[in-house]
């Protein structure tokens, strides 16, 4: 049955990037800072920019702007903006799929629920209305996809927003980061950034 597969497919996905999708894991706090206190003690070499990279999404961010240190302002920025395509790029994987489920589910009940009804009347025009109980059988049995359908759109619909709305809070951090990386490697910012971090 579509449906049964619409709402398996969803909450696999649901699971994934509830999981994946995790702050801690996307953005930590404190990284900037923690840059701030490498570069302080002249330990912001190639292997502490790679673990940096490894060690989150924004830290991939980070590390991409950190590997252009040595160019302008500008070109700094460029590097992190490319990286921070291709980062929220992977924070929006299966989003798409989850909103196809989401609009297509109530649409599979409703034509679960006609083809459910040409089955009534195929009934009625053979045997007449004589049995009631076959009627209300098929009746009930054409409403139900509807209501699954709907039972699967509903929870995917919601999921999808929560998810973008948590990307896009996410997204918005990182550029804050992003930025205050840029203004301490290139003196506009010489205090540590620890204070500024909510």
């Amino acid at each position: 049955m579509p449906i049964l597969a619409c709402s398996v497919i969803a909450m696999a996905i649901i699971i994934e990037r509830w999981w994946a999708l995790r702050r801690h894991k996307i953005a930590p706090k404190h990284l900037v800072a923690q840059i701030y206190q490498l570069r302080k003690k002249n330990k912001l070499d190639k292997t502490s920019i790679q673990a940096l990279k490894e060690n989150s999404a924004l830290g991939r961010v980070l590390a991409s702007g950190l590997s252009s240190m040595h160019y302008s302002r500008e070109v700094m920025k460029e590097s992190i903006e490319e990286s921070g395509r291709h980062v929220v790029h992977d924070m929006e994987k299966y989003l798409q799929t989850l909103g196809t489920i989401a609009n297509i589910s109530p649409l599979l009940g409703l034509l679960g629920t006609v083809v459910g009804m040409i089955k009534v009347f195929t009934v009625i025009t053979s045997q007449g209305v004589g049995n009631p109980g076959v009627l209300a059988g098929g009746i009930s049995e054409a409403l139900l996809t509807t209501a699954a359908g709907l039972t699967v759109a509903i929870p995917s619909l919601i999921a999808a927003r929560h998810f973008r709305r948590h990307i896009d809070d996410l997204v918005i951090y990182m550029e804050q980061e992003a930025i205050k990386l840029v203004e301490v490697i290139h003196g506009q910012r010489d205090e540590d950034p620890v204070e500024k971090i909510p």
